[in-house]
Formats: structure tokens, C-alpha cells, sequence
């Protein structure tokens, strides 16, 4: 599963999280999301600094968002019972990720990467997931 930082990085430029996204496109990974994560992409994708710089480049938010929305599996996972993350938006990743039963998270975000786990779940960068599910290649 992919944090939301991912997903926009992912999306607007070439480089380890678009392999990814790239790899679940291809089939062989799958992503999961919520609602309340698609919720959170899609007011990032629609931020005035993203909207310009995807107008430039002639792509959609409204595309982006809704190729993204299509390609992951959508979970409903339940509130954690307790805070776990220094940052309570994260604590929605890590309830998705428990729900899907995700083999990992994939984050750019310093409060999710302290944790390098959670319930047996690895957080990783994208280098670390790119070279995981490439083999290192």
C-alpha cells in the first residue's frame, strides 16, 4: 500500500514510486486504498501548485485521480483503537494497511518510516519496495 506521498509522487513524476504504480499497472503488485486516503489525494492533486504544473504538462487532476482510484483494491478499515503515529493522519495508512493485510507500506513520511513496522507490516521507502519487488535489479 502506498501513502499518499507516494501516490503523488508517483503520479506527477518519472522515478522509484512511478515504478511502482507502474508495477501495479503491469499486475504485478497490487495497491489499497480507503476512502478516507483517496479523500486525502485527491485534495493534494488539486492544490493550486499541482494543478499548474499538471497544466503544463496537458494532464488532469481529475484524471490522475481517478486512474489512481481505479487501479487500487479499496479497503473500509476501522479507526485504530489508540494513536500510533507522532502524526494522527498516518494512523489512517496504518489502519488500511492492517485491513487489506498489505505485505508492506510505502511512504516518503519521516513519522511513518520511525515506526518500520507496524503489526508485522514493513514500512519501507520506495527504493527499498522498487528493489523488493524487482529483486534488486
Amino acid at each position: 500500500m502506498l501513502d499518499t506521498n507516494t501516490v503523488v509522487s508517483g503520479l506527477l513524476w518519472q522515478g522509484l514510486p512511478a515504478r511502482l504504480i507502474d508495477a501495479a499497472e503491469a499486475g504485478r503488485i497490487e495497491l489499497v486504498s480507503s476512502t478516507a486516503l483517496l479523500a486525502e489525494l485527491q485534495g493534494v492533486l488539486s492544490r493550486r501548485k499541482f494543478v499548474r504544473q499538471l497544466a503544463r504538462r496537458g494532464l488532469d487532476p481529475a484524471d490522475l485521480f481517478d486512474g489512481y482510484a481505479a487501479l487500487a483494491v479499496h479497503v473500509m478499515p476501522a479507526p485504530l483503537p489508540q494513536p500510533v503515529s507522532r502524526d494522527p493522519d498516518d494512523d489512517k495508512v496504518l489502519a488500511c494497511a492492517i485491513t487489506a493485510q498489505a505485505d508492506a507500506i510505502v511512504s516518503g513520511d519521516g513519522d511513518l518510516l520511525t515506526l518500520k513496522s507496524f503489526q508485522g507490516i514493513p514500512i519501507l521507502t520506495a527504493a527499498r519496495a522498487v528493489e523488493k519487488i524487482t529483486g534488486g535489479k
